[in-house]
């Protein structure tokens, strides 16, 4: 019975934790910002450790990116980098994975809507899935469907390649 007394004592005494160096010099250079002890913030009291996150004379920057889009995550899998690929952005066409449902209107809306371009053709094609063997064991090469999306005159996109 004696452990029970000993934690109904300690709910019933709350202890002080000492404070931190840490929230004492955070405190210190809000004093010094504000000498006359007024917060930016009017009456409101400043939590030390949310004051050192986040200065009251920041300023935020909203950046100019583009939200990514979910139809076109949905749509769009990756660039298809390959020598041929390459070949064919001299000519202003890019190629691009598409997931097995998409279709052509679909793909010209998402590079549109993503790279923000003017898509004139999209042509989509299934490459077959391929047997490949090692040994005596067969299995298979998995295939997929690729678009290739010829874009307007003057217009880019920038594939990292």
């Amino acid at each position: 019975m004696a452990l029970l007394d000993r934690f109904k004592k300690g709910r019933k005494e709350e202890k002080k934790e000492p404070v931190k160096k840490e929230e004492v010099k955070v405190a210190e250079k809000i004093k010094r910002d504000h000498p006359s002890g007024d917060h930016p913030e009017g009456d409101k009291q400043i939590n030390p450790i949310e004051a050192e996150k986040k200065p009251a004379t920041a300023v935020t920057k909203k950046t100019d990116k583009k939200e990514f889009s979910q139809v076109a995550a949905r749509i769009l899998e990756s660039p298809h980098v390959t020598e041929k690929a390459i070949n064919l952005n001299q000519q202003n066409k890019y190629v691009f994975k598409i997931k097995a449902g998409a279709n052509k209107n679909e793909v010209k809306k998402s590079i549109q809507e993503l790279y923000g371009v003017k898509v004139e053709n999209v042509n989509v094609l299934n490459i077959p899935r391929k047997k490949r063997r090692l040994g005596r064991s067969e299995g298979f090469k998995t295939g997929f469907r690729k678009a290739v999306v010829t874009l307007a005159e003057g217009e880019k996109i920038d594939t990292g390649v």
